[in-house]
């Protein structure tokens, strides 16, 4: 009989590891442990060392981050300690046990200048502290002699946590109208989606032969959308009969410069692993119908 392999799951209480926590049941070859910072601060570095080397792991898929990006303007400490530091310590754990590394990054790392869909080997230029210490997190990766994955994506949304997608559905109820920016173009991206890709990977990863090394993908939904698209579409797939407004971003200073445009190319990682990726509109509709029944 098989072995199943051994997967870590750090950052299991964010978006993305409870969505792989769902789906955890459609995967019977891979033994799922899952951390959040109760069971391992991975910012504790002799922790780390312990508990990758005694769990003996295959992979470690990381998807603890500081999100808060606003608030990384002026907490550049905090955030490049769990951002980049903190990929580090597993980095070298990693290393010890020869486990892939499997790193969630973002569109961030971009300066959003971009007119057309960046593409993995585009030049990365953050302009928020959130983007720079993601950005770090890269890159001491990619210095390494591990073999990891780096899966960037964008515009994160679940039925679990907090999110542009509930906050809208939430206004959307209790006001008559709404301004939303329509200057900021990017790609919702359901994290259901994103973890199923990932765990595709994991789960067939010894049958492609681009594995045994370190290499950036890049991984949304299909399509492209504004964030005035992006609640539009809401509201008429719930029939919420609220009315939006487009507006500029400057009509909501924020602390934090976010990319104007973020759309990644995603044609390397479809290509590579043989995914087949939804449309936003599509995956969008299927998270409500989730929420409705969770």
């Amino acid at each position: 009989m098989e072995s199943k392999l051994k997967v870590l799951v750090t950052g299991a209480n964010g978006q993305l590891g409870q969505e792989i926590l769902y789906l955890e049941k459609e995967y019977p070859n891979l033994n799922l442990t899952f951390t959040d910072v109760e069971q391992l601060d991975i910012t504790n570095n002799d922790a780390v060392d312990k508990f990758v080397t005694e769990g003996q792991f295959n992979f470690i898929i990381n998807c603890a981050a500081y999100t808060a990006v606003d608030k990384a303007e002026s907490d550049r400490e905090k955030a490049f300690l769990l951002n980049a530091i903190a990929v580090d310590f597993l980095v070298d754990a990693a290393n010890k046990i020869d486990a892939t590394l499997i790193q969630i990054s973002t569109d961030y790392v971009f300066d959003g200048e971009n007119n057309t869909p960046y593409g993995e080997d585009d030049g990365t230029f953050p302009q928020s502290v959130y983007g720079e210490t993601k950005h770090e997190g890269e890159k001491l990766i990619l210095f390494s002699e591990i073999d990891a994955l780096i899966i960037r994506t964008s515009w994160l949304y679940s039925s679990y946590g907090n999110n542009f997608v509930k906050t809208m559905l939430k206004l959307g109820n209790e006001r008559d109208e709404l301004n939303v920016v329509f200057d900021q173009i990017g790609t919702p991206t359901y994290a259901r989606d994103l973890g199923k890709g990932i765990l595709d990977i994991v789960s067939r990863y010894e049958k492609f032969p681009n594995c045994k090394q370190r290499e950036i993908y890049h991984y949304t939904n299909e399509g492209v959308a504004s964030w005035y698209d992006l609640a539009s579409e809401i509201f008429r797939a719930k029939s919420i009969p609220c009315k939006v407004h487009a507006v500029e971003s400057s009509a909501f200073p924020t602390p934090a410069k976010r990319p104007n445009f973020s759309v990644l190319n995603k044609s390397k990682i479809k290509k590579d692993f043989s995914l087949s990726i939804p449309h936003w509109v599509d995956s969008l509709k299927q998270m409500l119908s989730d929420l409705e029944t969770q």
